[in-house]
């Protein structure tokens, strides 16, 4: 498991593979494993900082982060783009099913699936409410297959799209008012916790964080929540999580599984966005280019550059960016709804 441990490091650090991530999770699987340490002991450190993982309490706070860093007006200039966001959800439920028919049990096999949204406190959270003991492997599982966001994307985009497809020029974006972002993440937290009170957590700090950016009258507060907050509870939480990958947890024949699987909830994700968007281009006329679907899996921004960079190598005067933005924040609500019926179900 040091072995184990130091190849996330090298991840990190040589092929930068989501550094801010993989590189404290490499570090706590390492302490975790150096003998008579008492790292994860009853007074360790690690058991301390895990606190704020097994009680739920550092995936919203990410969140909170997340939601002060995010621009919800390309969706809002585009709602239909919703859509793509909870097609690309499909490949959450592939994996379900997946893992249920390899023995595992439907609380496991939910916790798994989720892999597919490509959102690592979502992921976080769902396990330690349905499958504790598989946070290891689902963690590293969902991380990983983040940063290999730009491996993995294009060569489905590719097999599922035309030329034609993908060189689909789209119109500029409406502008959208300031009054529209600041009732957009009151409105959906309301909805949606009414909806699935599960995950009103996630989905609450996700939309206060946006408030704080879009109101305008707590810059200090947004500025937090995008910088020292978010960066200081990064560190506990994927620093904890690294320290629960003890050999007994993580060396085995479920671990090579789980990870299989979150590979096929991960395309199956990008698939299930990238042929709505063909459905879409299809019911506009040709005016919607599906390689933005792909963007529906909320690896925000990455999956959005990736949209952009394949539709630019077949039309180079295409800039598709911000048209990917919308299916791309899209999916970070489209992840958490789903993780809610996980949980709405499976609790």
């Amino acid at each position: 498991m040091i072995a184990v441990g130091c190849a996330l490091l090298y991840l990190a650090i040589a092929k930068g593979f989501e550094p801010l991530l993989l590189l404290p999770i490499g570090f706590g699987c390492v302490l975790a494993n150096l003998p008579l340490t008492g790292i994860m002991g009853e007074h360790g450190l690690m058991k301390y900082l895990y606190f704020g993982v097994e009680r739920e309490i550092f995936p919203p706070l990410i969140f909170l982060g997340v939601g002060a860093m995010t621009d919800f007006g390309p969706l809002l200039a585009n709602p239909s783009t919703l859509l793509m966001g909870a097609a690309a959800q499909l490949g959450v439920f592939i994996a379900l099913i997946g893992a249920k028919l390899l023995g595992f049990t439907i609380r496991e096999a939910g916790s798994i699936g989720i892999i597919g949204g490509a959102d690592g406190p979502t992921a976080i959270y769902t396990t330690m409410k349905l499958a504790p003991h598989l946070i290891g492997p689902i963690a590293v599982a969902a991380y990983s297959y983040m940063s290999l966001v730009p491996l993995i994307q294009p060569p489905i985009m590719l097999a599922l799209t035309t030329k034609k497809e993908r060189m689909v020029v789209m119109e500029q974006l409406r502008p959208v008012s300031k009054t529209e972002k600041i009732l957009f993440p009151i409105i959906v937290t309301i909805v949606v916790s009414l909806l699935l009170p599960m995950v009103a957590p996630l989905v609450g700090m996700l939309m206060l964080g946006n408030l704080f950016r879009e109101c305008g009258v707590v810059e200090r507060l947004s500025k937090t929540a995008q910088n020292e907050l978010i960066n200081i509870v990064t560190i506990f939480l994927a620093t904890s999580v690294g320290a629960t990958m003890s050999a007994e947890s993580f060396l085995n024949v479920r671990t090579i599984e789980i990870i299989a699987l979150g590979l096929v909830a991960f395309a199956g994700g990008t698939a299930g966005g990238v042929l709505l968007g063909k459905f879409m281009y299809w019911a506009s006329g040709g005016k919607v280019n599906p390689l933005i679907g792909s963007a529906g899996v909320s690896a925000v921004p990455m999956a959005a550059r990736v949209s952009q960079v394949v539709g630019q190598r077949e039309n180079p005067g295409n800039y598709l960016l911000m048209h990917a933005m919308g299916p791309n924040v899209a999916g970070v609500i489209g992840t958490a709804v789903a993780a809610g019926v996980m949980l709405a179900l499976l609790k």
